[in-house]
């Protein structure tokens, strides 16, 4: 299989998982505890898959000042499009009701976080090696809980069936080319521009995880957040040690 579609297969693979949450939450009614717990540690899994494999590869790859610059800049990304997305109204505002926000501003903050995270995905294949498990794992069960809490929105506000599957099909296939582009456009990118680009996917999956993902699961978790994101933090780092 060449290269370039394993790396659509990863990113289709992350993004599929927003469209099996989105499959349980129109099967089922998911407790809302549920979700709030496996977002809790989701938000674990992520950091310790940030820190101890983006982060440090980037280091790698290109040193300290490309891995600091990637990774401002993509916080600072995160932050402003979300900014954006609030003035829009179609998310919840922070600080304001206590509802994590539309179906719609759930789905694309989905988007915005998994193009960025199926980047990273296809960028981990250049130079003949294998997907990042530990990322993918951790992608993919932080993205089980945003199909779910944002499909059970939708249903509740009347969307049809249709209008929600093709949604998040949209979602996966941007994931997929993401992770394409990923792997062919920095295929032959020097190591500070790798280590640029993998930092920046850092920056805004930790600036989505503590705008997002931590805030949500306390609404409902409330004391078992931390205990839940420890857990986590600690499979994902027992991924990362045992599977190099």
């Amino acid at each position: 299989m060449p290269d370039w579609m394993g790396a659509a297969l990863a990113g289709l693979a992350a993004g599929g998982a927003l469209v099996v949450g989105a499959i349980i939450a129109w099967v089922v009614r998911v407790p809302q505890p549920v979700v709030a717990g496996i977002m809790a540690f989701g938000a674990g899994v992520l950091i310790s898959a940030l820190a101890f494999d983006l982060v440090l590869e980037a280091q790698d790859e290109g040193g300290f000042w490309p891995t600091v610059g990637g990774f401002a800049v993509g916080a600072v990304t995160y932050v402003a499009a979300n900014a954006a997305l609030d003035r829009l109204d179609q998310r919840n505002p922070r600080g304001r009701g206590d509802s994590p926000g539309t179906g719609i501003g759930i789905a694309l903050g989905a988007l915005l976080d998994g193009v960025p995270e199926s980047a990273v995905l296809g960028l981990s294949m250049v130079g003949g090696g294998g997907v990042s498990v530990p990322v993918l794992v951790a992608i993919i069960i932080s993205n089980v809980p945003e199909g779910l809490s944002s499909t059970a929105a939708l249903k509740d506000d009347g969307r049809s069936r249709t209008y929600v599957f093709v949604l998040w099909t949209g979602i996966a296939l941007a994931s997929a080319l993401a992770a394409v582009a990923g792997f062919v456009l920095l295929d032959d990118a020097s190591g500070g521009t790798t280590a640029f680009v993998t930092a920046l996917a850092a920056g805004a999956i930790l600036a989505m995880i503590c705008d997002t993902m931590i805030p949500e699961a306390f609404r409902t978790a409330h004391a078992f957040t931390g205990l839940l994101a420890t857990a986590g933090f600690l499979l994902s780092y027992a991924v990362h040690v045992l599977g190099g």
